[in-house]
């Protein structure tokens, strides 16, 4: 049997804003700024860019971080307004949106299957889904071989996002990017 992959509805509402709005050539742009503690996905990628807006002669770029206190925001934004200088757009504003709360449902299906080939399990390989939003102590989709005979090691791994599990069938650790 094939899983369909779906989409939750703030993704896809997202992906409308982005593929209907007036500035495609700034979300592109935006596309190179990384996430700083998870370098293979892109800030859209994990779901921190949010929307970009033009007000009052300004671009502004709305972002969302994982969680209200990420260390990583600060080096986010310099990093945007790096991308945006180097390509001559100087006339931005970089706001922080906190509601609606950033969420794994945020990430697209490319950020999922770019952690996976980073070796780290996307919150969307775990059994039943992350309708629960409990981290699972078993039976998450090993990165590496795909087994499920998986079992936690530590409700933290890297990140406080993360959570360390290893595999039973080929013996690796492996991250898993908690379901939130």
């Amino acid at each position: 049997m094939n899983i369909i992959p779906s989409i939750s509805p703030a993704l896809h509402d997202k992906i409308q804003r982005r593929n209907h709005s007036n500035y495609v050539e700034i979300w592109t742009l935006l596309d190179a700024v990384c996430d700083p503690e998870i370098p293979v996905l892109s800030i859209w990628d994990i779901g921190i860019l949010q929307d970009i807006e033009y007000v009052e002669g300004k671009y502004k770029i709305i972002i969302t971080p994982t969680y209200s206190g990420c260390p990583a925001v600060d080096a986010i934004k310099e990093d945007i307004a790096k991308q945006l200088e180097d390509n001559k757009i100087l006339n931005y504003e970089i706001k922080t949106r906190l509601s609606p709360a950033w969420t794994t449902d945020c990430m697209t299906l490319e950020g999922n299957n770019k952690l996976r080939e980073y070796g780290i399990a996307p919150p969307v390989d775990v059994p039943n889904g992350c309708a629960l939003h409990v981290t699972p102590t078993e039976n998450v989709l090993c990165p590496h071989c795909r087994s499920r005979n998986t079992t936690i090691i530590s409700e933290f791994g890297s990140t406080s996002c993360k959570a360390l599990f290893k595999c039973n069938d080929c013996y690796e650790p492996f991250d898993f990017f908690k379901c939130i």
